[in-house]
């Protein structure tokens, strides 16, 4: 394993860091990144997000709203104990609504700098992101920002870290004051204090003795921090238990070496906004986030075998694998991202998309700076870039060498919980209109669009209110096209209750060729997890098993029974809204030597669900969010009042110095416009996050009246 102090020669991979930076909102992140470019030099000065000049929201909405909603890359050096290094940096948003941008940025991350905020610790969508890097392996260093700011508190931000994460936090480092007082830091290790001094704090002081105030906490922290690394090494436990003095360089590798395994997580601290600790948290990537060579090869499918499974090596020298995680429509041709595994990328080439199994070319290879491109005549194992020439590819889709061919393993997107309707304002903007949404789709795979033939209306759906702000004005703004928006909807969905069984005739027989289909159905709930735990195969949220035995139905229309009931499940059959969570058994049937056909027995299969579900119990259901509120003790009672008064569940609250921070689950249907009405009832002083929790049954009273608006 390399360490970032190990003299002998290192791998080009070895000296790459892919990793990501991500938080809740407003704790930092394009801040921080921001003085990472400024100090590896990629930039000459610092943007600052309050006004507007981020390089990395470089979005005119970005701008507009001081928040960061693409996900943005950009490639820089850093140099650590004399070797230059190679760090991709992705700067992700903070917001719940496009946290999709956060799922395919750590799906193709190493390494994660989770940024907290020094005065509220772990917040509702820091615990999010955790998950999100959880889901997918990410070893994670942490970084307590703005400890400038009043209020600030890094022993109670760490200790939440536990508390709320069930995360085991290692500090490597202790601020030396906090709020005004804030002035640097000790680094735990060396046990010096660190100012950073200079234009912008490029200038490290690291020799410093650290103040008498503090000498006794930092000898105990420490302490603590060397307890905690010897969880990750049993010679050091041994070495340290013995009483023997630990050095420097195995108290590092001893941190790589849990990071690694993802055992703890290094904590840093500082002040991106007043230039304190960042370049120490580069030091802290290099140290402790892996590079591509020690992360667990990339696994896939092969496309002509889902069941078998496998593996490509880190290494330029293997075949192509590459995983489409981004795309944005750029004036120039879609800019296609992707994060190479392994083999070689020339500009030129073709490539094989393993999902589709179309060939497409590669006319163009670029290195990303924010919105910024270098030119690249190839790239190779470990890296991300942008290119240009891919028309079919989308979004968790696998390019690859024609000749050794594999599927990578896909990322999740999230379900849309919010709809509203958009059509054209003029004739000429209908084709335009079309065109756009397909775009944006491209782009963004938690957005949906479809067009409802029955109403004549175009429906799209996303994450939340912002979500669907952002895409509104993309189109009129961006892409010049006149549209009127409707109200936002929720997006329920449908489910049985119980199980039940039914059968289906579809019969034309009168006159030339008939149509004959005869089938019969059992249909009971099923979760998708009981599904993969059957290993049953879930498709638009219907499982189909064939149980027919004694060839009552030919083979070659059984599927057709299957393509029946999930066309008819994604319409519903209750009120219109997608139907989830059904078990279909196809048991037994009859068919005709001349009139039966795959359409018979499709129509047929549609028959029989409709019949079968109706049997069953239907029920509606809503998408529930979870709701933190932080508000000051004063307008305790105004907040929770209100959130009964929306149906919501108030989980538990705590006491916060002079704020209560109040955890609800609600139904997303009672908490539009809610940021104007808690600002109302606050005098603008709390603030909330929300993001989806689950699906939950619609009370019997409500559900009456979604049902009866619907019908009107």
């Amino acid at each position: 394993m390399s360490t970032a102090t190990d003299t002998g020669k290192l791998s080009r991979l070895q000296k790459t860091r892919n990793f990501g930076i991500c938080a809740h909102i407003d704790a930092g992140k394009t801040t921080t990144t921001e003085r990472v470019l400024y100090y590896t030099g990629k930039s000459h000065k610092i943007g600052e997000v309050h006004d507007g000049a981020a390089t990395m929201d470089h979005l005119q909405d970005e701008q507009d709203r001081g928040i960061t909603i693409q996900s943005a890359a950009t490639t820089c050096p850093w140099t650590r104990a004399g070797v230059e290094y190679t760090c991709n940096l992705i700067d992700t948003p903070g917001h719940v609504d496009f946290t999709m941008e956060v799922e395919r940025s750590m799906r193709v991350l190493d390494g994660a700098v989770v940024v907290f905020d020094g005065k509220e610790g772990v917040e509702a969508q820091s615990e999010t992101v955790w998950r999100q890097a959880e889901r997918y392996g990410v070893p994670r260093i942490c970084f307590i920002n703005k400890m400038d700011k009043i209020g600030a508190d890094f022993d109670f931000s760490f200790s939440s870290i536990g508390e709320r994460l069930g995360a085991k936090a290692i500090a490597v480092q202790w601020p030396i004051g906090a709020g005004h007082d804030f002035k640097g830091l000790v680094d735990l290790i060396t046990m010096k204090a660190v100012y950073f001094t200079g234009d912008m704090g490029s200038v490290i002081e690291d020799q410093h003795d650290i103040p008498d105030d503090l000498k006794e906490i930092c000898e105990k922290k420490r302490e603590e921090m060397i307890e905690g690394v010897c969880d990750a090494d049993d010679d050091l436990a041994e070495k340290y238990l013995g009483g023997e003095e630990i050095t420097e360089a195995e108290i590092r590798a001893a941190l790589r070496k849990g990071t690694l395994e993802k055992l703890f997580h290094p904590t840093f601290c500082g002040s991106a906004l007043q230039n304190v600790g960042v370049q120490k948290v580069l030091d802290g990537v290099i140290d402790y986030l892996p590079d591509p060579t020690e992360v667990p090869e990339t696994e896939g499918t092969d496309p002509d075998d889902a069941e078998k499974r496998l593996t490509r090596p880190h290494s330029e020298d293997a075949p192509l694998s590459a995983l489409v995680f981004k795309i944005v429509n750029d004036a120039h041709g879609d800019l296609t991202y992707v994060r190479i595994y392994s083999g070689k990328l020339e500009k030129g080439t073709r490539v094989l998309n393993s999902n589709n199994g179309k060939k497409e070319i590669v006319s163009r290879i670029f290195e990303m700076h924010s919105k910024d491109r270098l030119a690249r005549d190839e790239a190779l194992a470990g890296e991300i870039v942008a290119v240009v020439g891919l028309k079919q590819s989308f979004t968790g889709e696998t390019l690859c060498s024609a000749d050794d061919p594999i599927v990578l393993d896909r990322m999740d997107f999230p379900e849309p919980v919010i709809s509203m309707s958009i059509e054209p304002a003029t004739a000429g903007d209908k084709e335009k209109l079309s065109t756009a949404l397909g775009t944006i789709r491209r782009e963004d795979p938690s957005f949906q669009a479809n067009y409802d033939e029955e109403t004549g209306e175009t429906i799209i759906a996303g994450m939340g209110e912002l979500h669907l702000d952002i895409i509104t004005t993309k189109l009129t703004r961006d892409m010049k096209i006149g549209v009127n928006v409707g109200q936002p909807r929720v997006a329920y969905k449908e489910c049985i209750t119980g199980a039940a069984e039914a059968r289906g005739i579809h019969k034309k027989q009168s006159g030339g060729r008939g149509q004959f289909g005869d089938c019969t159905i059992n249909v009971s709930p099923i979760t998708e997890e009981e599904a993969e735990e059957q290993e049953l195969k879930w498709q638009d949220g219907v499982v189909f098993v064939d149980k027919v035995t004694g060839g009552s139905i030919p083979r070659e229309f059984i599927p057709s029974v299957g393509v029946g009931c999930r066309n008819t499940a994604k319409g519903g059959v209750l009120a219109g809204y997608p139907l989830l969570g059904v078990k279909v058994e196809l048991l037994e049937g009859k068919y005709h030597d001349v009139d039966s056909s795959q359409i018979a027995f499709e129509m047929a299969g549609t028959i029989a669900f409709k019949e079968a579900t109706r049997k069953a119990g239907l029920q509606l259901m809503e998408p529930m969010m979870k709701v933190i509120v932080t508000t000051p003790d004063e307008f305790f009672g105004n907040v929770t009042g209100d959130l009964n008064r929306r149906r919501a569940m108030i989980i538990g609250d705590e006491e916060r110095g002079v704020v209560r921070i109040i955890t609800a689950e609600a139904p997303l249907s009672e908490m539009f416009g809610y940021s104007n009405s808690l600002r109302g009832m606050s005098q603008g002083r709390a603030s909330y996050a929300m993001e989806p929790l689950r699906y939950a049954a619609v009370p019997a009273g409500v559900a009456k009246t979604i049902l009866e608006d619907g019908k009107s």
